[in-house]
């Protein structure tokens, strides 16, 4: 077995091709998600299908008593985590700052850092030699975004994504010494159903013409480079911010 990996957001999109992937390479995958138990439900069971290990654990990333059960749940049926994929993450329709509530704002922000804040806790804790663990590999899933602003459309989520950037800097700094290495991919347009969740769903259609490659990425595509950060091939990577993003 290649190790014990946890996805949060596994059940669609590009969550949901890293559990898939990582389960054909060898792992044991436990698929985190919020609502929707029959996504994550196929998930587990085209690994299962293919003879992989697999389980799906319902938990909200920004309470931090689920992120504590998700992580134990996950000791207690696999083991240890070795793998840790940061995906889940939430926007909302496009808007200009002045429109956006602080609602809107604090909801972001606890999904896409609190959220990525306590997972790399927990995993940390599991991980870090200096705790007595064998070490691991984080993989942080930023967005092309953070650098770009997202101008009109979501700088929350924009700087919700640049804090995930500098999260990866600085933990890989802080237990580079620890056995674990840190990295993030900063997906560009990926042909997801995020951008319905934006109030744009043909989007991708709008802007992939406009991309150095011409087209959009596939989730597939952002899974291969997660799981490249997080295996022995990229052993001397940490603090890495790999763009995958068709050069936009």
């Amino acid at each position: 077995m290649a190790g014990i990996m946890i996805v949060t957001g596994g059940s669609r999109g590009i969550g949901a091709a890293t559990a898939l992937l990582a389960a054909r390479r060898g792992y044991a995958v436990a698929v985190s998600y919020l609502r929707d138990v029959g996504a994550a439900a196929r998930v587990v069971d085209e690994i299962r299908a293919r003879g992989g290990a697999a389980l799906a654990i319902a938990a909200d990333v920004s309470a931090e008593d689920d992120v504590v059960r998700l992580f134990q749940t996950v000791d207690g049926a696999l083991g240890p985590v070795t793998a840790l994929v940061n995906n889940a993450g939430v926007l909302d329709r496009q808007a200009r700052l002045e429109d956006m509530t602080a609602a809107r704002v604090q909801r972001i922000l606890a999904t896409n850092v609190v959220g990525s804040f306590l997972c790399a806790r927990e995993a940390v804790r599991r991980m870090s030699t200096r705790r007595g663990g064998a070490g691991g590999a984080i993989v942080n899933v930023s967005s092309r975004a953070s650098q770009l602003g997202s101008p009109g459309e979501y700088i929350d989520y924009a700087a919700s994504k640049a804090a995930v950037d500098t999260l990866t800097i600085g933990l890989a700094r802080e237990v580079a010494a620890e056995g674990i290495r840190v990295n993030a991919v900063r997906p560009g347009i990926i042909a997801t159903d995020i951008h319905a969740s934006g109030g744009d769903p043909g989007r991708v259609e709008r802007l992939q013409a406009s991309l150095p490659l011409g087209r959009a990425g596939t989730p597939e595509e952002v899974a291969h480079a997660i799981l490249w950060l997080a295996s022995s091939e990229s052993s001397y990577c940490t603090g890495t911010l790999l763009d995958v993003a068709g050069g936009r």
